[in-house]
């Protein structure tokens, strides 16, 4: 995470995450076998920074 996002921008990205890993997209980190809900997996990901969605904020 290379900027600071609200709570709700966080739940948007983390849930966006989350719906694409349930729909069959590969997870950009390495996981262990006993993780198996795409929200943990989404959260992981947040975590380390390698979500590729960006976030753009209007004035």
């Amino acid at each position: 995470m290379t900027e600071e996002h609200t709570r709700f921008e966080k739940a948007r990205i983390i849930g966006a995450r989350s719906l694409q890993l349930s729909m069959g997209a590969p997870p950009l980190i390495e996981m262990s076998e006993d993780i198996l809900d795409p929200v943990d997996v989404a959260i992981k990901e947040y975590e380390k920074g390698v979500i590729p969605i960006s976030v753009i904020r209007e004035n």
